[in-house]
């Protein structure tokens, strides 16, 4: 038996008609970019998250990039975040010549210690970018809490976790800005890239919005310096097919990571993922934690199963950030879940057969 890490041609054979006719639609308008798709799926993800306004941009790089710029983060200012997280989390903040700050993770949700966040504050310090890391939300209560105390801003990071729920509330929507993608590979992926900025507040949404057209409003008239990350028509019609199920799908992840969790329970070499209380898991990964981790996963690629592993190297030690004067030993928590985490097949069309074959060779291997 083989299983891939994730599989989009099963999902995309259960919705094939539906897409197809909307993508041909997009074809016979000829109209691509932005237009009454882009609005519809707008509208339909800010009812899903439970905030006023939804801007459609061009990946989600782009939503946390001109998230923080709608704010107006640039040259100076300091923005903290999580070493343990993909790229562009930090990557952004450097783009617009701010400095992204560090602060080391909790071991059992993998996402920022509020405990460690009033330490990294310093005057510089204008937003916090939580990540709500493999679909399960980060503690946005204690940070919430922290960012009016400190009057910073918050931007979270939702790229994998749309759908998720803290304490009964949508990611999303606890801060001045939440970022998503819809990069194909996430619960609610498109047919390439695309991202989207959610926000409560009129202003700084009008702002985003003005900000992915280059900054303007108005044919030729441009107020402030944007930059071109309109979120494609064609884009929007295939969420718009895919976005109806996306509750469905992500209940089948939560169902596939319990039943990893039973047939995974009796492995002392292995740490299966934590949903902490009052908030809803959407597994857009199931990272396990595992010893001898990178034997493990080459006896599973070995013996047919796919794996990957997020995040190899912590942000804190990426040669690009090396002028921020952060070492190994600092953020100790981020670097043992770089060489401890493991994901594995989670994907909602993942059948019982290959979940089960799966959790067998973790078996076999920590037997031999």
């Amino acid at each position: 038996m083989n299983v891939p890490l994730i599989d989009l041609k099963r999902q995309y054979a259960s919705i094939r008609n539906e897409v197809r006719q909307a993508v041909d639609e997009i074809f016979e308008s000829q109209s691509f970019v932005l237009g009454k798709p882009v609005l519809q799926l707008e509208e339909y993800l800010a009812q899903i998250t439970g905030v006023d306004y939804a801007i459609g941009v061009g990946s989600g790089t782009d939503a946390l990039l001109l998230a923080l710029k709608a704010l107006e983060i640039g040259e100076g200012d300091e923005v903290i975040t999580t070493p343990f997280t993909f790229f562009s989390t930090a990557g952004v903040v450097s783009n617009l010549g701010a400095r992204p700050v560090f602060v080391d993770i909790l071991p059992g949700s993998f996402n920022i210690d509020p405990a460690l966040i009033e330490a990294a504050i310093t005057k510089r310090t204008k937003a916090i970018i939580p990540v709500h890391l493999f679909g399960q939300p980060a503690e946005m209560e204690d940070i919430c809490a922290i960012a009016t105390q400190h009057k910073l801003a918050i931007v979270e990071d939702a790229a994998q976790a749309l759908g998720a729920h803290y304490k009964g509330k949508p990611v999303c929507s606890f801060a001045e800005f939440g970022a998503t993608s819809f990069f194909p590979t996430k619960n609610l992926g498109g047919a390439g890239e695309g991202g989207m900025i959610f926000s409560n507040d009129e202003k700084l949404a009008e702002r985003a919005r003005w900000l992915r057209v280059h900054g303007s409003h108005q044919q030729y008239l441009h107020e402030i310096v944007g930059t071109n990350s309109r979120l494609d028509a064609l884009q929007a019609a295939v969420l718009l097919q895919k976005a109806p199920h996306l509750a469905k799908w992500s209940e089948q992840r939560r169902a596939n990571a319990a039943r990893y969790n039973t047939l995974l329970a009796d492995l002392d070499q292995i740490k299966t993922p934590e949903c902490l209380p009052e908030r809803t898991h959407i597994y857009n990964q199931y990272t396990i934690r595992a010893n001898d981790r990178d034997a493990l996963q080459a006896y599973l690629r070995e013996n047919g199963v796919s794996s990957g592993i997020y995040y190899p190297i912590p942000l804190h030690l990426q040669p690009c950030f090396s002028d921020l004067g952060y070492k190994e030993g600092d953020m100790p928590e981020s670097e043992r879940a770089c060489k401890e985490v493991l994901s594995l097949p989670i994907f909602s069309e993942l059948s019982e057969d290959e979940l089960e074959f799966t959790a067998e060779q973790i078996h076999n291997f920590y037997k031999a």
